[in-house]
């Protein structure tokens, strides 16, 4: 009895908030009320930017999806309708009717004008979301080279979570000699010439150009809405990090989210092993991921890391 009452709560509960939903969506149709200085993070896949975007999630400020939204993003505008050349959206995509439907996504699931964003492929677009959204913040996340390699090599083998997208791509992958088949994260411009290659040059590629794309995007922000947020410092100092993160965003930090991010570490997110720095020099990866490193030396570099 007591699970046929719980499923009948949890059915409620569901066209309830379906109901506020659409709501919403009329007022937002009939009103057009203003969303504005919306956040989005940003980095390389396995970084560290869902520890960040829930942690900006718990702010009552701003409204979130509690998830990624990449297939929103594709369905706007589809890797197909580039030649699959990559997950970057061009800028001059952007117009009014991408921002009214970014607009009324975010506003009729959350009823707030400012909203925090974060998938795995936005970090190639950054210029179409500035002209998008020219008032927009961006927070970026970055992680030394040797654990984010690592941690995207344990990602590719979990296909059914990463790779959900890369059914209708249009190329046979044969990474690591065939053992993977199917492309995982996000797709930068040049990705075919990967289709054979071994799993830490591919995960090296998917780190350094993620990365550079990002740095160079940066040039173009003002600094004033710009952020940038190391992985290692988090775990460091996570409550003055993100009071620093929180104060550039223009969001209240409360005693609530200070409280939120004194245990933030004890909370998955995603994790696939304890948190922590430095993991992959113990990893049975770690030769693999050294022959690689001389090839993101610079763009690591330009991040602040040796």
């Amino acid at each position: 009895m007591k699970q046929f009452w719980e499923k009948v709560y949890k059915t409620l509960a569901f066209y309830q908030a379906r109901a506020v939903r659409g709501m919403r969506g009329l007022w937002f149709d009939l009103a057009g009320p203003t969303v504005e200085r919306p956040v989005f993070v940003v980095g390389c896949s396995r970084a560290g930017t869902t520890l960040v975007y829930k942690t900006l999630s718990e702010a009552a400020t701003l409204g979130s999806l509690q998830k990624e939204s990449h297939d929103f993003w594709a369905t706007l505008h589809p890797p197909a309708e580039r030649g699959w050349d990559s997950h970057a959206i061009p800028p001059e995509a952007a117009g009014a009717e991408d921002r009214r439907r970014v607009a009324r996504l975010f506003y009729s699931h959350t009823g707030r004008r400012r909203f925090v964003d974060k998938n795995n492929q936005n970090g190639l677009s950054i210029p179409y979301l500035q002209r998008l959204f020219p008032d927009a913040f961006f927070v970026y996340v970055k992680r030394n080279p040797g654990d984010n390699i690592l941690s995207l090599m344990e990602g590719w083998q979990r296909a059914e979570t990463f790779a959900t997208w890369s059914r209708d791509l249009p190329a046979e992958v044969r990474i690591d000699g065939g053992r993977f088949r199917r492309w995982c994260f996000f797709l930068p411009p040049g990705w075919r010439e990967y289709l054979d290659a071994s799993l830490e040059e591919v995960c090296a590629f998917q780190y350094r150009e993620m990365n550079a794309a990002i740095l160079a995007a940066r040039e173009q922000v003002a600094a004033e809405r710009w952020c940038e947020v190391a992985y290692e410092t988090i775990l460091d100092r996570p409550v003055e990090t993100f009071a620093a993160v929180f104060g550039r965003c223009q969001v209240p930090f409360d005693r609530r989210l200070e409280e939120h991010c004194r245990s933030v570490l004890q909370r998955p997110y995603n994790a696939f092993s304890r948190i922590g720095r430095d993991k992959w020099r113990a990893s049975p990866w770690r030769e693999r991921i050294e022959v690689v490193l001389p090839q993101v030396g610079e763009i690591a570099g330009r991040m602040g890391y040796a």
